[in-house]
């Protein structure tokens, strides 16, 4: 039992330390952001930052890398649940991707905004690719697998894109079944 309140307060600890760099975030850019800065936000000694981090850099580093973590786990969901996975089977309930985007709002502002990291946004649309690539059985006739998942990571993309310049207006259920509802629609061009 004693072993978890240490685990609690060091998540408590880097979790002050994260919120505290991405509200920065809207004040100053990140190469005028002092650990003074994010220290004094979270309301925690520089003596605590030091024992976890070597510089702003690697709490940086970390939260991405925590938040691509949980994006992948959110994206596989749907498929990872079923012995035969479609789009056609797919309810607005099992796509966990606009869940994970609300569970992380400052992180994504800033991400949209390109606060965080020059070419951070592809970044994510290429952790979205790859998971498609390596994960999802591809039936896409003549086209290209890797221009396909290219296509639907960019797409996704931009519909997080959309809903983070709106403040969140729409719930995440919503914009899970709008996903939905734009992947099954025909889009075939008359003649």
């Amino acid at each position: 039992m004693e072993n978890q309140k240490p685990d609690r307060r060091i998540k408590k600890t880097k979790a002050a330390f994260s919120h505290a760099l991405l509200t920065l975030l809207d004040e100053k850019d990140f190469k005028k952001i002092t650990v003074t800065d994010i220290v004094t936000r979270a309301d925690v000694n520089r003596g605590t930052f030091y024992k976890h981090y070597q510089a702003k850099e690697d709490l940086l580093d970390e939260i991405i890398s925590d938040v691509l973590a949980d994006l992948e786990i959110a994206y596989q969901d749907p498929y990872l649940k079923t012995e035969h996975f479609s789009v056609e089977t797919l309810t607005p309930t099992m796509v966990k991707i606009f869940d994970h985007v609300y569970a992380y709002p400052l992180f994504y502002k800033q991400a949209i905004n390109e606060k965080l990291r020059i070419g951070f946004q592809n970044q994510l649309c290429d952790v979205i690719k790859r998971i498609a690539l390596r994960d999802l059985v591809f039936d896409g006739g003549n086209a290209d697998p890797e221009l396909f998942a290219s296509y639907q990571s960019h797409a996704i993309f931009g519909l997080i894109v959309y809903w983070v310049q709106h403040d969140f207006a729409d719930s995440p259920a919503y914009m899970s079944e709008q996903l939905l509802y734009i992947l099954r629609a025909d889009t075939s061009i008359p003649k």
